[in-house]
């Protein structure tokens, strides 16, 4: 049982959803910081409400521009991703390298059809998928 788990847990395409989810959650939270210390105030003092905060930032029509915690967020998001590189994708990037796949890497060259302009042709192709142009050159 513990052998499937491993080799259900080592698919590739579950690791690249997995960063790609912690990815999107930590980047909603640099949002929310955002839309709530400095939009929202915004959207308040141009209303004419009233409530002032502590912190970097300033008071618009008694508003506050809580930058302080937009740039709080901003830290956490840059060092959360640093740390799910460093302790999620490098080892699991050397894992896959010594398995003989390439993950998260830079995608396969591809060259540009010279009649209808496709450029995501694979280099070795010899006729265009899409005008059926030879590219045999």
């Amino acid at each position: 049982m513990l052998k499937g788990f491993k080799n259900f847990f080592m698919q590739g395409d579950l690791i690249v959803v997995a960063v790609g989810l912690v990815v999107a959650l930590a980047f909603s939270t640099l949002i929310k910081a955002f839309t709530d210390s400095v939009i929202t105030p915004l959207i308040n003092a141009i209303a004419g409400g009233g409530s002032a905060g502590k912190g970097i930032g300033w008071t618009v029509n008694g508003q506050r521009i809580d930058l302080g915690a937009f740039i709080g967020a901003l830290v956490y998001f840059v060092i959360f991703m640093a740390v799910i590189y460093f302790l999620i994708v490098v080892p699991y990037r050397a894992y896959m390298r010594k398995r003989g796949k390439t993950v998260f890497g830079d995608p396969p060259p591809t060259k540009t059809c010279p009649s209808c302009k496709l450029n995501d042709l694979a280099v070795d192709a010899i006729r265009c998928p899409h005008c059926t142009t030879d590219l045999a050159t």
